[in-house]
């Protein structure tokens, strides 16, 4: 009889694999504060935001549309984060993001909380 690993492992193997890099998938709030990490450097729209994240971590995480733009609504509704209409460099309409002194404040608290993540995690993994 198998166990229920066994049985996630069989049906893993069996599974067509995932188009997304498992490996790359943000733990839940990570990509807030990407963003607002980005936006320290100042206002940008969500292409550019995307590729510097992207870009940043040589590539390794990729942040998807139907990603960013809802966090960066959600942020925006939380006053983290204003936004204003412009010009991108390729001469097109687009939104740019700024970050407030409210989403600062707020990306203070996000970096003290993945650090202390962070830790927790090495220390479950015997790193430290």
């Amino acid at each position: 009889m198998l166990s229920p690993i066994d049985i996630r492992v069989e049906k893993a193997k069996t599974m067509p694999p995932k188009k997304k890099n498992a490996e790359a998938e943000m733990l839940q709030g990570t990509l807030d504060m990407l963003i607002l990490k980005t936006l320290v450097m100042g206002p940008a729209h969500g292409h550019t935001i995307a590729h510097v994240i992207e870009h940043t971590s040589e590539d390794f995480l990729q942040v998807e549309q139907g990603s960013l733009y809802p966090a960066l609504h959600r942020l925006e509704d939380r006053g983290w984060l204003s936004s204003s209409w412009g010009t991108s460099e390729n001469n097109r309409k687009a939104k740019f993001y700024e970050l407030t002194p409210a989403g600062k404040k707020q990306l203070t608290v996000e970096t003290n909380r993945w650090r202390q993540i962070a830790r927790a995690i090495e220390l479950v993994m015997g790193e430290r």
